[in-house]
């Protein structure tokens, strides 16, 4: 569900944050939206899901739609996180800025990575840029002060583990100081390891290891599932975090349940 309403409309209570559900290892319901609209955002919100994250690596948004997405999740305290395209710092800031609760990179295969993105989006020397002008820091509104302790309460950074490089420095990632969870892509470690099915055997042995890592650090650890069906498997690795297929997918799901009930009337 999304995140009770705090005093302050445009802070989350820290202690039913995103954040700290994730660290509790709460078993927490997701979704990926593909499509750059705020209505979806909107609607979404009133679903149950605890969380969904906007995939702005692999989806058509452009600054002004992401923007309306994050204005209207911010409006409605409902936590939204961004899959960024990359981890170069202006693609963090910009999310970050607009009111994204947290950041999901894609490709974290090296150590390096993993510390520059957790100082990208954290205030600090060479870390996020400060404004306080900005739709997630309350448009002018707040002292400094409030502002960075938000960033210590709600901001929520994710690295995508999907190349064999990455499994293997799992443990390595979870430690850096700033990573707050670890997400495995299954299909793109899946062509990694030259296998097409994401529930093969290479593949959870992966997500195993992976989920063995995260734990040892005290850290998320999540992954992507097509359907429900397979979420206590995943749960018995160690997933307590599930990005459940996309709102795409839930379309297709209920138009073909009607279309397949109001056909089967002519049989």
């Amino acid at each position: 569900m999304a995140t009770p309403v705090s005093d302050n409309p445009r802070r989350l209570n820290a202690d039913h944050s995103l954040k700290s559900r994730m660290l509790a290892g709460d078993i927490l319901a997701g979704t990926f939206v593909k499509t750059p609209a705020h209505e979806v955002v909107e609607v979404l919100a009133m679903s149950g899901l605890d969380f969904i994250a906007l995939d702005a690596e692999h989806a058509p948004f452009d600054r002004g739609r992401l923007d309306s997405c994050l204005a209207i999740a911010r409006a409605l305290d409902f936590p939204v996180l961004v899959r960024v395209p990359s981890g170069e710092p202006a693609e963090i800031l910009k999310v970050l800025d607009s009111g994204a609760t947290g950041i999901i990179v894609p490709h974290v295969d090296k150590i390096q990575k993993a510390q520059d993105i957790a100082r990208c989006a954290r205030f600090g020397h060479g870390g996020r840029g400060y404004a306080g002008s900005t739709r997630w820091a309350g448009f002018a509104t707040r002292p400094m002060s409030d502002i960075l302790q938000q960033s210590l309460d709600e901001t929520v950074v994710i690295a995508q583990v999907e190349e064999p490089e990455g499994v293997e420095l799992a443990s390595d990632i979870a430690a850096v100081s700033g990573i707050d969870g670890l997400f495995v892509g299954p299909a793109d470690l899946s062509v990694c390891l030259g296998t097409n099915d994401i529930n093969s055997t290479p593949v959870r042995d992966a997500m195993r290891h992976v989920g063995e890592a995260a734990a040892s650090h005290g850290k998320a650890f999540m992954t992507f599932a097509p359907t429900t069906a397979s979420a206590a498997e995943l749960n018995q690795l160690g997933v307590t975090m599930f990005f459940i297929a996309s709102e795409h997918a839930f379309m297709l799901a209920g138009a073909r349940e009607s279309a397949t009930a109001l056909h089967a009337l002519a049989t």
